[in-house]
């Protein structure tokens, strides 16, 4: 019998401001990072003021997480203790694994419109120190699926029977971009276990199985409940959203700013480490 998802948790965020300046909306993190389990944090930035985000993400370390940077439109400059060197553009994709330490600046650069999201990835305790890995991923490079009234981007895992442009090496999530024409309705199979969430970029929609849905406007998270599927009817304008699913971790979470472990004396180790130099292995 189908066991389609429905809503557990809506999740606004707060608007604030990262880096050197630059205003966002922190979707996820926090209070909340156990009912997203592996997903930690979320942020979105949607501007058309260059003012709003230009001061960027100067050089900062990471240790123990994933950095997936995805941009509908924008440009963003990279650079990272590598020597990798890179800039993300409409519809690319940035997947940074920190691993046991990375140290890295990312440059937006003035757009006609900045619009997308960071997220971060939890890596399992066995793999907080692996080596670092920087993977950059080009539109062109992202299968798009057409079907009648929807567009499916695979950035990651599969949809249906096609593979997506990465796959990841510890949680291999999925990560769908999904565009719905206006009352379009769609339905997705997801491993009933997994965490699963969307993020709204424009428009909205009813998700959940009819008679049991919720309507849910632009710039909003949505945690699903568990299930095998997952029903999305679009709204009067259509409807452009983020679908994540991945293997919830159940291990302990130490946060200190950009570096997620499991314990408060690996935190403790990592922020000596920064001090004395010695932080990237």
């Amino acid at each position: 019998m189908n066991n389609s998802r429905k809503v557990v948790k809506i999740v606004t965020g707060t608007q604030t401001y990262d880096g050197a300046g630059v205003k966002l909306v922190r979707v996820l993190g926090g209070n909340n990072v156990y009912d997203f389990d592996p997903f930690l944090m979320l942020d979105a930035f949607d501007s058309t003021n260059p003012e709003d985000y230009t001061a960027g993400f100067p050089w900062h370390p990471h240790r123990g997480i994933e950095t997936i940077t995805y941009l509908v439109q924008g440009d963003i400059e990279h650079g990272d203790s590598l020597g990798n060197k890179g800039r993300i553009l409409d519809g690319d994709c940035q997947w940074m694994t920190s691993g046991s330490g990375i140290i890295h600046q990312e440059m937006p650069k003035a757009s006609d419109r900045m619009l997308g999201v960071q997220l971060w990835l939890n890596l399992p305790a066995a793999n907080k120190m692996t080596t670092p890995k920087y993977n950059g991923i080009v539109k062109a490079d992202i299968p798009v699926i057409e079907e009648e009234g929807a567009r499916i981007h695979i950035i990651s895992g599969k949809y249906k029977e096609t593979p997506g442009a990465f796959e990841g090496e510890y949680i291999k999530p999925t990560y769908l971009d999904v565009e719905l024409e206006p009352n379009t309705k769609w339905m997705v199979d997801t491993p009933t276990d997994e965490t699963s969430f969307a993020y709204i970029f424009q428009g909205d929609a009813s998700f959940g199985p009819e008679g049991e849905s919720t309507n849910i406007p632009y710039r909003r998270a949505v945690l699903f409940e568990n299930g095998d599927s997952l029903e999305v009817t679009a709204g009067s304008k259509g409807i452009r959203f983020i679908l994540l699913w991945g293997k919830p971790l159940k291990e302990p979470i130490a946060w200190g700013g950009p570096i997620v472990m499991n314990t408060r004396e690996e935190l403790e180790l990592a922020f000596d480490e920064l001090d004395n130099d010695t932080f990237i292995k």
